[in-house]
């Protein structure tokens, strides 16, 4: 097993019980309980966790929460498949696109790769996305960093640097939590930065969101409604969320 999976699933673990122990961890990858240690030093720096005697716990603060990789992947897998078929239509026969990590890009990277678009060029920080583009033989451009092991995504300045330098013809962006007054925001600074970057890369910026995003503030708002040209959704936002949106001029397409 490769170090960045056994991180996601040391993450999902942490998630779903709350708790882990050096000596289970040790038993379950098969591994010294010092790299366990290395692991849980590792993703605490992360913010997935909190190092504890013996093992480590969930970190605490609803602002901060962050969810692994392979746990948001699957959760609401049919609406994401939806919300990516929706976005499909927004990708240029030839050009180049933007993609965010996150699991609803991921699952647009997948009916890119299923499609074959040979005239489509493909900029992504994301190592999973880049990956599956690589491996079937399209183009892709794969913007570098330090990479985080919660979401296997390159940040730091670096890749906010090279973001910087392009202006693609869509960005495809995801998002932790999307509000009427704060925006869009996501728990982690470092993100935050580059999907800042991305939202500034895009001719056209296309926020791919599930419903469950809606009226929901996480630690950093890294942009404005205002700032995105497209809401593609599995549900239509309500209350204040669908008022603003209006405001600031955001095309809502409902898959």
């Amino acid at each position: 097993m490769f170090a960045e999976e056994r991180y996601r699933q040391i993450s999902s673990l942490v998630t779903t019980d709350g708790r882990v122990t050096v000596a289970g961890l040790s038993s379950r990858f098969g591994i010294t309980k010092e790299t366990v240690r290395r692991d849980l030093a590792l993703l605490e720096t992360d913010g997935v966790l909190r190092r504890v005697h013996g093992g480590a716990i969930a970190g605490s603060g609803a602002t901060t929460i962050e969810s692994s990789l392979t746990s948001r992947s699957s959760r609401h897998a049919d609406e994401k498949k939806r919300i990516a078929h929706a976005a499909l239509s927004l990708v240029p026969d030839s050009g180049a696109v933007v993609l965010d990590a996150g699991s609803t890009t991921g699952a647009l990277a997948e009916l890119l790769v299923q499609e074959a678009r040979q005239d489509l060029s493909v900029i992504t920080h994301s190592v999973p996305i880049a990956a599956m583009i690589s491996g079937a033989g399209l183009s892709v451009d794969l913007v570098g960093g330090r990479v985080r092991a919660l979401t296997s995504a390159a940040v730091g300045s670096s890749t906010v640097a090279h973001y910087a330098r392009l202006r693609a013809d869509v960005a495809f962006l995801g998002v932790n939590g999307l509000g009427a007054d704060f925006g869009l925001s996501t728990p982690d600074v470092d993100e935050a930065a580059v999907k800042t970057a991305i939202v500034h890369s895009g001719r056209r910026v296309a926020l791919l969101a599930h419903s469950s995003k809606f009226d929901e503030e996480t630690l950093v708002s890294f942009a404005h409604l205002e700032d995105i040209d497209v809401l593609i959704t599995d549900q239509a936002p309500r209350g204040p969320l669908v008022d603003a949106l209006f405001d600031a001029g955001v095309e809502v397409i409902v898959a």
